[in-house]
């Protein structure tokens, strides 16, 4: 394979010519703040908090679906990229229910941490008013929809990581949602194996474990990482 050379934030890198702008930072120790990413899971854009600005194009990219090419000259912190990232932010507490001391995951989740890290204190936007369910027919986990971000991570895991394909997205726009094989209640799905990688991989307090407590809600994520090399590296092939 063959390598590109790029700027990033003025450092001159060298990345894998199949690299993404987001890795690519990521190995040089730059960090590009993003929702819907995660190791070992393919990526698709879908939370834009990654967005970057690339010289000569006039539209902001994101890093995590943006391959390195040649002379490639990326800024990943401007006071551009933190208006959108913000507003990005406060569209998507605007959207559900977002109220961070009555969620499962508080303190302990990846849209909270973010807010406070850009400096996050108030909504511009007024808030939806759509009440979401709740689906707690599984005997292990629960989905509430009012905390869902859509960015799919649990979608991904359950497909790409686990087999199962019982997760997937329904709907449209603001009207979308986390399904259960054909719109069914979680716990009547014949493909769920009870894994609970989706729980693990989600950002927010959406998925979680029934009967945990907040202190017990911290995922480790490193495990599906650990999964995805060992299949790659084949591993556990005899």
């Amino acid at each position: 394979m063959g390598a590109k050379t790029l700027l990033i934030d003025g450092k001159t890198i060298s990345a894998d010519e199949n690299a993404t702008v987001l890795a690519a930072a990521a190995d040089n120790g730059i960090t590009i703040p993003t929702l819907c990413h995660l190791d070992g899971l393919g990526d698709v854009g879908a939370c834009r908090i990654c967005l970057v600005e690339v010289k000569g194009v006039n539209k902001l990219l994101p890093a995590c679906t943006t391959r390195v090419a040649e002379g490639l000259e990326v800024t990943t912190d401007s006071e551009r990229l933190r208006k959108y990232r913000r507003m990005t932010l406060e569209l998507l507490f605007a959207e559900r229910n977002h109220v961070c001391a009555v969620c499962v995951a508080n303190g302990h989740c990846e849209l909270q941490t973010l807010a406070y890290g850009l400096g996050l204190d108030h909504v511009r936007y007024e808030y939806s008013q759509t009440k979401w369910g709740l689906d707690v027919t599984h005997p292990a986990f629960g989905l509430d929809h009012n905390r869902c971000i859509l960015g799919t991570r649990c979608v991904r895991v359950c497909w790409h990581i686990e087999g199962a394909g019982t997760k997937n997205v329904a709907g449209r726009g603001a009207g979308s949602s986390i399904i259960s094989d054909l719109n069914e209640a979680w716990g009547d799905s014949e493909t769920c194996t009870a894994c609970g990688k989706c729980v693990m991989a989600c950002p927010t307090g959406a998925l979680f474990h029934q009967g945990d407590t907040t202190g017990e809600s911290q995922r480790d994520r490193s495990k599906l990482e650990f999964i995805v090399n060992a299949r790659e590296k084949n591993q556990w092939n005899v």
